[in-house]
């Protein structure tokens, strides 16, 4: 397996192998119990599936460091239950993640609906440690578990129109409090170009740190797209809908000129309200990082340009932000 660090990581900041790997055995038994009922496979069903799941794609993992468990777990951007980054984690326990379906229509020879069971079997899961980037200007390394969304894809068949991928969060105040708020235009919905949704990088995440995925990051299922801003990774989906013309995201109907649609990690495109040169990694000299954490470049398609530069080849990225 080819593994990629960023050049100017120094080896004392990257974890030996066999102490992330011991990690990962520890993590896999313990802590466990929060999140029993996330799926609708029975608990020890659920869990031994995503444990297992080996690290294979080639040039998927990164060597930096994973941010502690507890840092991932606990600052989230999940508007759904509340704007501050430790509201997610205080109020999801009112999300009801079993039964839970997703419906799959819109452009495609075979639409349905799947319940989780049946997406938890659709592939063989995967281990990636990816980096998330947000817009805030924060960083974090996870190692997320699932498969690429272009399995599910290929199931489906899309039609020849189908040139756009939607992606809806569910709706229900009750469960996501939130949502009685008008921060945003609910529910969310977020949006893929067809052959950035078919990349093998985008991922289909049911898990982290080897379990089942906490209902703040995201549970049951969740996209996640490692070149472009978090918020491009939308969480809890209730719909993926296959389109002709290009979806307008939640937050590009909630401020145009802050967040364009492609929403790629780009050092030298600056957001609106700051820059987007640095980042300051979650996790690094304390907890959260602290106020004067020392910031780092911020890489360009958030270190995966020999991945998926190509999507973009000859498209100005100032103008496509």
């Amino acid at each position: 397996m080819h593994l990629i660090r960023r050049p100017d990581e120094p080896e004392s900041a990257i974890t030996p192998r066999a102490v992330y790997e011991s990690r990962r055995r520890l993590l896999r038994t313990a802590a466990l119990a929060p999140f029993a009922g996330a799926l609708a496979l029975p608990a020890h069903a659920a869990e031994a599936k995503l444990a297992a799941a080996p690290s294979r794609l080639a040039g998927a993992t990164t060597m930096e460091k994973p941010t502690p468990y507890d840092d991932v777990t606990s600052y989230n951007n999940f508007y759904e239950f509340g704007t501050d980054k430790a509201e997610p984690a205080r109020n999801a326990h009112t999300l009801r993640t079993r039964p839970w379906q997703v419906r799959v229509d819109g452009e495609v020879g075979k639409p349905g609906t799947y319940d989780i069971d049946a997406l938890l079997k659709l592939a063989p899961m995967e281990e990636r440690v990816y980096r998330l980037r947000c817009v805030e200007g924060w960083s974090m390394v996870i190692p997320w578990i699932g498969y690429s969304l272009s399995e599910l894809i290929k199931k489906v068949e899309p039609t020849s129109r189908a040139k756009f991928v939607e992606f809806t969060t569910l709706q229900d105040p009750s469960q996501m409090p939130g949502q009685r708020d008008n921060v945003l235009d609910w529910p969310y919905v977020e949006g893929l170009r067809i052959d950035e949704a078919m990349h093998p990088l985008a991922l289909l995440g049911f898990g982290l740190y080897g379990q089942v995925m906490p209902r703040q990051n995201g549970a049951p299922v969740r996209l996640v797209v490692p070149w472009k801003y978090g918020f491009k990774s939308a969480k809890s989906i209730a719909r993926i809908r296959f389109v002709e013309k290009q979806p307008v995201s939640s937050w590009t109907k909630a401020a145009q000129q802050e967040y364009g649609f492609y929403s790629n990690v780009n050092p030298s495109v600056d957001h609106p309200r700051w820059s987007q040169a640095t980042e300051r990694r979650i996790g690094d000299e304390g907890s959260f990082g602290g106020l004067f954490a020392k910031r780092r470049p911020t890489l360009m398609f958030n270190g995966y340009e020999a991945q998926v530069g190509q999507l973009y080849a000859g498209m100005d990225l100032r103008k496509n932000f």
